[in-house]
């Protein structure tokens, strides 16, 4: 795979989904691959969602971005917990904040910002407790088929 994000870029994502995370209960993954390969970017990243065992958070509330960067698709998509909780146009908006800056190529930025919606999302209806929250997903980007690519140098 041919990956549109330098090493620092990559970095600067995986600490973006840690401050997100600190916050909140909830669970943000971004996955990438070149192509997708269903015709809905959403289907794909439904699939994703479920290699990724994003399903299986106590509270439902893992949230993917995902990126077939090549193709040009990109889909957002929540579990039944977050799903349930944040207005009905969250998912569009966000979205739509997100593609703003994919249109200037600039990806990174586009996935840090969505990141920080969904995470200030996440923290007002699943706030942190440290009595009993976890890390219950690994923090990582993913890649191609759901396998994480190991780290750039």
């Amino acid at each position: 795979m041919n990956n549109p994000l330098t090493a620092e870029q990559e970095k600067a994502l995986v600490e973006a989904i840690r401050q997100a995370e600190i916050l909140t209960s909830g669970e943000i993954r971004v996955h990438l691959e070149d192509h997708c390969p269903t015709p809905d970017p959403l289907d794909r990243a439904a699939q994703v969602f479920a290699e990724l065992n994003m399903h299986k958070t106590a509270q439902r509330n893992g949230v993917l971005f995902y990126l077939a960067w090549q193709s040009r698709q990109f889909a957002v998509i929540g579990d039944a917990g977050i799903n349930a909780a944040v207005p009905d146009d969250f998912w569009e908006t966000t979205k739509e904040n997100v593609l703003q800056l994919f249109r200037q190529e600039k990806y990174a930025g586009g996935l840090e910002n969505g990141i920080r919606l969904v995470g200030e999302q996440l923290q007002r209806y699943f706030p942190y407790d440290a009595a009993t929250d976890q890390n219950e997903l690994d923090d990582s980007i993913s890649y191609g088929g759901g396998t994480p690519q190991p780290p750039r140098k």
